[in-house]
C-alpha cells in the first residue's frame, strides 16, 4: 500500500528530520548587528547585552557581529567597528554572559566596494570569509566582477540572505550562476518561519531542498528578530538544513 501511495503521488515522501530543542548545534552566529549606535541594529549597550543574553539562552557559544558598511549611509570603518566591539566585549565579561563575540562586516555592493577590495584590508569572518549584500531593488551590474575580484584577493565571498532578493524569485537559475561564479550563500534563519514574507520563505525552502545553503545567520537587529529566532527551533526546514551538515561550527 505504501508503494502504491508513493507511486501515484508522483513524489517520494519527505523523510522526517528530528526537530531541535535549541540552536546550540549551530554554535556560532555569523550575521548580526550588535554594536550599538553604528548602523540600524541595536541602539545602546543595554539592548546589545539583552540580545546577546538571548543568543546565549538559545545555545549559541560564539557571535560574529557584522555591522553594515555602505559608502553613502553607514560609513563604518574597521577602526569604528573594532572599537565598538571592545566596548561590547568588556560589557559581556562584566555581565558574566557565557559567550564570545568577534566582529566582521556586512559590505554593501555599491560603487566603491570594488576599490575597497582591491586596495584595503577588509573585515572577514574566520579570517577569510567576506560577507556582502546587494540591493533589494535591482541586481547589480557588476556582481560577477566583484565576486571574481574577491576570490582573486583571497577572500571567500558569502552572499548574505540570497532568499531576500525578489528579482531572482522568477529567475532561480541566477542563484546557480552566482554560486558557480564563486560565492557562498548565507541563509537568514528567520526566513524559514516567514519573517520576511511568503516569497522569501518559499525560496529559502527551495534552496534548502536543493542543498544550496552554506551558512546560517540570524541577521539580528533587535528584539523583533530575537522573537522570531526563538520560533525557528520548531521549524522542520531548519532541522533539514542541519541534517545536511550546514553548520558554523568551524568559524
Amino acid at each position: 500500500m505504501g508503494f502504491l501511495s508513493s507511486l501515484f503521488s508522483g513524489k517520494p515522501k519527505e523523510p522526517e528530520y528530528p526537530l531541535l530543542t535549541d540552536l546550540s548545534v549551530i554554535v556560532t552566529d555569523i550575521h548580526s548587528h550588535l554594536i550599538p549606535g553604528i548602523d540600524d541594529g541595536v541602539k545602546d549597550l543595554d539592548e546589545s547585552l539583552a540580545m546577546i543574553r538571548g543568543f546565549s539562552a538559545l545555545g549559541y557559544q560564539k557571535l560574529v557581529t557584522t555591522p553594515h558598511i555602505m559608502s553613502d549611509f553607514y560609513k563604518n570603518t574597521p577602526e569604528i567597528i573594532l572599537g565598538g566591539l571592545e566596548r561590547v566585549q568588556e560589557a559581556i565579561q562584566k555581565a558574566g554572559i557565557p559567550i564570545t563575540i568577534d566582529a566582521a562586516a556586512e559590505y554593501y555592493l555599491d560603487e566603491v566596494l570594488l576599490k575597497k577590495i582591491q586596495t584595503e584590508k577588509l573585515l572577514t569572518i574566520g579570517g577569510k570569509y567576506l560577507l556582502f549584500e546587494i540591493s533589494y531593488v535591482n541586481p547589480p551590474d557588476n556582481l560577477y566582477n566583484v565576486i571574481f575580484e574577491m576570490n582573486v584577493k583571497g577572500y571567500k565571498p558569502i552572499l548574505a540572505h540570497p532568499e531576500r532578493y525578489p528579482f531572482y524569485y522568477t529567475k532561480f537559475e541566477e542563484y546557480y550562476r552566482i554560486k558557480e561564479a564563486g560565492a557562498l550563500f548565507q541563509l537568514n534563519t528567520n526566513s524559514l518561519v516567514g519573517y520576511y514574507g511568503a516569497g522569501a520563505k518559499k525560496i529559502a525552502e527551495r534552496m534548502v531542498d536543493e542543498k544550496m545553503i552554506d551558512f546560517i545567520g540570524s541577521d539580528l537587529h533587535g528584539e523583533r528578530h530575537l522573537d522570531a529566532l526563538q520560533k525557528t527551533v520548531k521549524e522542520k526546514y531548519l532541522a533539514k538544513l542541519i541534517s545536511q551538515g550546514v553548520l558554523n561550527t568551524s568559524l
